[in-house]
């Protein structure tokens, strides 16, 4: 079973992730940030890096999908193949930050590995206002995220929500993180546990 957890920077993935596997005993995989050879230079200079960015995060969410599926164990991803294609990608064209021949090159490869691999058995859609994205990112401080700006965050977050009003890959599940404080408070965590439970329940 493979279930993977989506939403904006700053929208609790990590945090959710691991609450998640460590309760459902599941084999957790996590974004590469603190490996990653292009993610600092990309906040200094997005036109720049925007192309070697996101070919980077392809090749890795689908190793890592590939290796997953090889083992046949349960696993939990924290954000998923998707959200480069049709979110972050398409928002850097539109943003002037990646050409359109790169662009295109890179929606061919995504429609090659994305032919490749099995959509998730159940998404977990992380919906989140922009202030709180930026609450949660001031409080975790990454020096590399100080640069992002508000307009970006807007942008991805309007993307996030046509996307997941037309998510029909499998099951579904958004939970709204302005009002669930899942990472603080225990019986917010457990109202996600139980509606997770309801849904994997068909699953196994």
């Amino acid at each position: 079973m493979q279930i993977s957890v989506a939403g904006n920077i700053g929208s609790g993935k990590t945090t959710l992730t691991s609450l998640l596997a460590k309760h459902y005993d599941w084999e957790a995989h996590y974004e590469d940030t603190e490996d990653n050879p292009y993610l600092n230079d990309f906040y200094e200079d997005m036109q720049r890096w925007s192309f070697n960015l996101q070919i980077y995060f392809l090749q890795n969410r689908f190793n890592k999908i590939m290796h997953f599926r090889e083992k046949g164990k349960d696993v939990i991803m924290d954000r998923t193949i998707y959200e480069d294609a049709y979110i972050f990608a398409p928002n850097l064209h539109s943003m002037n930050l990646m050409s359109k021949r790169d662009f295109d090159n890179y929606i061919e490869l995504f429609d090659l590995t994305n032919s490749l691999v099995k959509a998730p058995d159940l998404l977990i859609y992380l919906r989140s206002s922009v202030p709180n994205l930026v609450n949660n990112i001031q409080k975790r401080g990454r020096e590399y995220e100080t640069s992002i700006r508000l307009d970006y965050l807007n942008r991805l977050n309007e993307r996030y929500e046509a996307w997941i009003s037309q998510y029909s890959e499998g099951k579904l599940l958004i939970i709204d993180v302005d009002s669930n404080h899942f990472n603080e408070n225990p019986e917010h965590l457990k109202d996600v546990l139980g509606k997770i439970d309801e849904e994997i329940s068909t699953l196994i």
